[in-house]
Order: structure tokens, then C-alpha cells, then sequence
């Protein structure tokens, strides 16, 4: 006989009753879109490793985004591709006026107000070898600065008219220089911070570093992202992003970190949390359904919901267009 409290089916039997059991519904203003700006101006370039995604110049960038807003596109998070011409081992490109990024943020805010405009903030794809930050003479990285001078690629983001700056850098004590810096700018009550705070060294990073022409030159990025079995460093550097102004807070990548998103949340317990379903996630999923493994819009919806079953208030992930007309 079956004990009373083990009878859970007639709380889910009737389809109305469903939704009472999620934690969350997912909406479209869940959804941040990645995108990538090339300084070619009048190119729109596909990305080979990653179906349906583009290096979008910013004469194209209008027409390719318009019809995302009329679905109901909420927010984008961009990321520079510079010509190799102009990389130099200080990065010093990053915050060019006339760069890819800087033109994209006053382009969208101009044609789409509504819009939140989210940078990346990061030197990989400005330096000649494809790290994060500055380096000592040893190739190590030189932490202090580095920090200073991400902390000024994000304040000329905010002047250019960005929403939200998200240095995805990993390096010590980034975000309280950054949160500083907004506020001397006079810019800290209308921009906010995401920090990508437990950032892992992960193998999934492989299509987007194609994508953005940023792969590092020499060596890897394991001494400043995070090993991928630390949990307690992924937990120290939650609570330290949260001390020092972080606004939202980070998982990357999403879907094989789920228990990472889960203590965000509960050490974050009043933060947005978001998650980056990554490049090699993205691509994963669209090739495993192309050899006929699942139905790409079910497995991909599912993604969504584990995400958001862990802890997740926000998640960037490539598949936003289709998500847009899928939740529609």
C-alpha cells in the first residue's frame, strides 16, 4: 500500500497545475543577447563554430538588431573584434571612440532607448597575446595594472552610454576599482556592475575565442580563471565581488556549473544572479540536434529551465533570437 506521503502525481496530474510547481517562469526579459562588433564596418561575418551567429560591423548593426527588438529583445552584451593592426600589449585599444564597441553602445542607445547596452569589459581581444590583462616581464600577470587600467575602459563605456559593465577579466580587486571609478564619474546611480565572479577555466571556451580573435598567444588563462573543480574559490570569489559593489552576480559557463549558480544564489541571496550558457554549450546543443541526438527547441528550452531551476534571474545565451519567437 502506498504511504500518504508519498502520493505526489494529482499535485502535477492536470496540466493547469503545472506552472504552480516552477520556481520560474521564463520570460523574454530573462534573456541578454551576446553579440559580437567587428571593426568591419559593412561586414556581417559568420561565425563558422557557431551556427546562426555573426561578427556584426556597425553599419549592419541597426538591421540585424531591429528585428530582434520588434520580438522583444530586452538586452545585448557586446564584445568588441578588433583588427589585429591595432592590438598592442597594453590593450590599449579597448575604449578607442572610434572602436567597435563604443560605436555600437551610441548607435543601439540612439535607435533603441529601451534597450539595456551591456559591455564586456576585457583586454583579451585588444592585446597582441590574447590575455586578459597587463603582464610582467615573466608573463605573469600584473594584477594592479591591469585593474587600473580595466577600471578606465569601463568608465569610457558608461560615458559612451552603456547600461551595465561586466569585466569578465577575473582579475583581484576589479570590481571595487570599477564601482570607484563610476562613481567619481558621477555615473554609479545609472550604471550598473555584473561581475563575472566564478569564472571558470573551462574547455568550453573554444568557439567564442574564435569568434572574438582572442585566444591567448602563449600559455592559458588557469592562473587568474578559476580551476573548474573549486567550488570554495568559486564561493570566496562570489562573496568578494558581492563586498566589493557588484550588482549582479555571475556563473560562467552555465550548464556545467549548476551547483555553482545554485550557492550564487544563496550566498547572494539578494542579488540578480545570472548565468553564461557559453559558446561551447551553444554549440553543443545545435550539433547534437543536427545528428538527430534531440529536438534542438525542446533540449534547448530545457537548458533554460535548469538554469533557472539553479538559481538564474538572468542568462545569456546565443540562442536568444529563436527564444524570442519560441516563448512567443
Amino acid at each position: 500500500m502506498v504511504e500518504i506521503n508519498s502520493l505526489l502525481h494529482a499535485g502535477y496530474h492536470n496540466p493547469v497545475q503545472r506552472p504552480w510547481q516552477i520556481e520560474r517562469t521564463l520570460t523574454k526579459n530573462a534573456l541578454m543577447y551576446p553579440i559580437f562588433i567587428t571593426d568591419e564596418k559593412d561586414s556581417l561575418i559568420p561565425i563558422p563554430s557557431m551556427p546562426n551567429q555573426y561578427r556584426i560591423g556597425i553599419n549592419r548593426l541597426e538591421a540585424f538588431i531591429r528585428p530582434l527588438v520588434a520580438k522583444g529583445l530586452r538586452a545585448v552584451m557586446l564584445f568588441g573584434v578588433p583588427n589585429d593592426s591595432v592590438k598592442d600589449e597594453l590593450g590599449t585599444a579597448a575604449d578607442d571612440p572610434e572602436g567597435p564597441v563604443i560605436l555600437a553602445v551610441k548607435l543601439l542607445k540612439s535607435k533603441f532607448p529601451d534597450l539595456l547596452v551591456s559591455c564586456d569589459v576585457c583586454l583579451c581581444e585588444y592585446t597582441s597575446h590574447g590575455h586578459c590583462g597587463h603582464l610582467n616581464s615573466d608573463h605573469t600577470i600584473n594584477n594592479e595594472a591591469s585593474v587600473k587600467r580595466l577600471a578606465e575602459v569601463a568608465v569610457n563605456y558608461a560615458k559612451a552610454g552603456a547600461d551595465n559593465v561586466a569585466p569578465s577579466d577575473m582579475m583581484d580587486g576589479r570590481m571595487r576599482a570599477i564601482k570607484q571609478g563610476l562613481l567619481e564619474a558621477g555615473l554609479s546611480h545609472r550604471v550598473s556592475l555584473t561581475a563575472y565572479s566564478a569564472k571558470y577555466a573551462s574547455a568550453l571556451y573554444g568557439p567564442f575565442r574564435d569568434a572574438a580573435c582572442s585566444g591567448a598567444k602563449f600559455g592559458d588563462r588557469s592562473a587568474y580563471q578559476l580551476p573548474p573543480g573549486s567550488r570554495g574559490l568559486g564561493r570566496r570569489a562570489i562573496e568578494r565581488d558581492v563586498s566589493e559593489g557588484a550588482d549582479i552576480i555571475m556563473v560562467k559557463p552555465a550548464m556545467f556549473y549548476l551547483d555553482i549558480i545554485r550557492d550564487a544564489k544563496e550566498i547572494a541571496s539578494n542579488y540578480p544572479i545570472a548565468a553564461y550558457q557559453v559558446s561551447g554549450e551553444y554549440a553543443m546543443i545545435h550539433h547534437a540536434a543536427a545528428a538527430g541526438v534531440f529536438d534542438l527547441k525542446t533540449a534547448v528550452l530545457e537548458s533554460m529551465v535548469g538554469l533557472q531551476r539553479a538559481g538564474c534571474n538572468l542568462i545569456l545565451t546565443y540562442f536568444t533570437p529563436e527564444l524570442l519567437e519560441w516563448l512567443d
